[in-house]
């Protein structure tokens, strides 16, 4: 259950909520909860780190081109 970080009662409930509405408006699907907190475990535990390292290296990209920026003022 969401091994790579923890989430709050009230974020994992407006999570659930949040697929359970996706669902029912995209696809005409009624989820109970059982079945949104599994979506949002396997999202957690599956897709989240890819998410998380594409930020960390877009972050790191970011960061890295500003310090070139500085480094040509000095110039």
């Amino acid at each position: 259950m969401l091994k790579n970080f923890q989430l709050d009662d009230h974020a994992r409930n407006q999570m659930t909520d949040e697929i359970k509405r996706y669902f029912l408006e995209e696809r005409g699907e009624e989820l109970g909860d059982l079945a949104a907190m599994l979506i949002l475990e396997f999202m957690a535990d599956k897709l989240a780190p890819h998410f998380y390292n594409k930020g960390v290296q877009d972050a790191h990209e970011f960061m890295s081109q500003r310090l070139e920026d500085i480094f040509e003022l000095n110039k």
